[in-house]
């Protein structure tokens, strides 16, 4: 089965971080969270996926050389102009072939961690004899989210674009993982600039041939600072279908340091009664002897006794010793 699978984006959310390297090859419990997409799709039954690009393949290239990452074989479709959601399925799907197979093929987005059965979605898609299924996952507060309405069948009624209060009973979102037939493609050409989610899905819902299976699997979009850092603390405290290696063999931690539900890369250096708490320290991240790193995410270098609280520090962020920061991005990507 092949797949779709987004990642187009230049991770602007997660800048300075994605200056050096691209959103899905950032690490989520010490593993690129392209290989944690790939390793759930391979589960499901997906052997090969074209990965959907807005920038040259290079980077992808040199962390895969092989072209299989997860169990899965790599291709790149790169758009010379950005194509939206459905352009890019459609554009990407035609580069892989898929139109000519005939085949019922999965869309994933890049940025979704999910312990969601992808065999389980395409045995519900197929079931219902549908031309496209969504997987829906409920969320606290709907407003800031496009709704989906269906009916108990999973048949989709209508789509609600952040709902004010009492407008829909429905919690249930986008999760961001598709099932398709390839006669889908039909009204996805791939050539010019198309939205999925405000065209080509309510088409199909007023047709009547799109589906949604709501689940209550793990589920978080890591492509903003807080849900970045948080997928990989979360990962380490529960019970998931992924691997998880909180603390690489390679880097070095002061056997004074304290490291709580934190996540430390290959190469780290970790000094002297440094304080490492819900934080991921990238490759080559280094926190000098005292410092104290709370809820961020660290490339580059921070140093003794400095403080940080809800930061993004790049490759080529400095913190002073014993500088106080909240809530920034070193350097400023602005």
């Amino acid at each position: 089965m092949h797949a779709v699978v987004l990642v187009g984006g230049f991770g602007t959310r997660l800048r300075p971080l994605t200056f050096t390297t691209p959103k899905p090859l950032l690490p989520v419990g010490n593993l690129a969270l392209l290989e944690r997409l790939m390793t759930s799709l391979a589960r499901g039954g997906v052997t090969h996926a074209v990965l959907s690009l807005g920038f040259k393949p290079e980077p992808f290239l040199k962390a895969f050389p092989t072209n299989i990452c997860g169990g899965v074989e790599l291709s790149y479709a790169v758009e010379d102009r950005p194509l939206d959601t459905a352009g890019a399925i459609g554009f990407a799907a035609r580069q892989a072939g898929i139109h000519k197979r005939g085949e019922t093929f999965v869309v994933a987005n890049g940025d979704v961690i999910t312990d969601l059965d992808i065999a389980e979605l395409i045995a519900f898609h197929r079931a219902s004899k549908a031309q496209g299924t969504i997987h829906l996952t409920p969320v606290a507060d709907p407003s800031q989210y496009g709704v989906v309405e269906a009916q108990s069948n999973g048949k989709i009624i209508r789509f609600v674009e952040k709902p004010k209060v009492g407008e829909t009973l429905s919690r249930h979102v986008n999760g961001g993982t598709y099932i398709f037939e390839a006669s889908a493609l039909e009204r996805m050409p791939g050539t010019a600039p198309l939205s999925i989610e405000r065209v080509t899905f309510p088409e199909m819902a007023d047709a009547g041939v799109l589906y949604a299976l709501a689940t209550n699997d793990y589920w978080i979009d890591a492509g903003r600072p807080d849900t970045y850092v948080r997928c990989n603390v979360e990962l380490l405290s529960r019970k998931s279908i992924y691997k998880v290696e909180p603390v690489d063999a390679n880097a070095t931690i002061d056997p004074s340091a304290v490291i709580t539900q934190s996540v430390i890369g290959e190469g780290c250096v970790v000094g002297q009664g440094a304080q490492i708490i819900r934080s991921v320290l990238l490759s080559g991240a280094k926190v000098d002897a005292n410092a104290v790193v709370i809820d961020s995410a660290v490339m580059g270098h921070v140093g003794a006794f400095a403080q940080v609280a809800s930061c993004l520090i790049g490759a080529d962020g400095d913190v002073n010793s014993g500088a106080v920061i909240r809530d920034a991005k070193i350097p400023d990507p602005s």
